[in-house]
């Protein structure tokens, strides 16, 4: 609960009542590493903290090869199908756990709750969709703007601890080049 706490704390000050009610919706879940525990077509029924461990949001395909993936979230990141989360319909893509990932999690009603109970809960949701909206945008703007190359640079300057603890085809995925072609900006680098 400390690093939730450390987080919404950079947000905003939260009054000992709200902070006692939001707590109370939260619940612990411990994920396996490479469990996928959201699946698309399912309906992302949680907005979850991650206090520890690494998630993919990716795309599936028949062919495991030919999966997209386009997110990560690590350690004191909100993640979410959050598209899915909103509209409560179903989502177009998987969450996957890549280590063993420890979550802080509130479902839909009693987020509604928390923004209806308390006098900081609208702002830190607003204040949380916008940082992932700029998210989603920065990582837009690369694919449209960088090279593969430049992508993958910015990527390693940006989060080195990436390198080592996801799988190149993942990484090669989410710059949108096949593995074949990172291996070979690889090699240039």
């Amino acid at each position: 609960m400390k690093q939730i706490k450390a987080y919404l704390d950079q947000i905003a000050n939260i009054s000992e009542k709200d902070w006692a009610f939001f707590t109370s919706k939260l619940k612990l879940q411990v994920i396996p590493k490479k469990t996928i525990f959201l699946k698309s077509d399912d309906i992302e029924r949680h907005i979850s903290f991650i206090e520890s461990g690494v998630v993919r949001l990716y795309i599936p395909k028949d062919d495991p090869e030919k999966e997209i993936t386009f997110g990560f979230s690590f350690k004191n990141q909100f993640i979410s199908a959050y598209d899915s989360f909103l509209t409560q319909t179903p989502s177009a893509y998987n969450l996957q756990a890549l280590s063993e990932t420890t979550l802080l999690s509130i479902t839909y009603q009693d987020l509604q709750d928390v923004y209806e109970q308390t006098k900081i809960g609208n702002l830190i949701g607003r204040l949380t969709a916008e940082r992932l909206f700029l998210i989603k945008s920065k990582r837009e703007q690369n694919l449209l703007n960088l090279s593969a190359e430049e992508r993958y640079l910015k990527l390693f300057k940006e989060r080195p601890e990436l390198l080592k603890i996801i799988p190149l085809k993942y990484i090669s995925s989410y710059i949108g080049v096949t593995a074949q072609a990172l291996s070979r900006i690889r090699k240039r680098i």
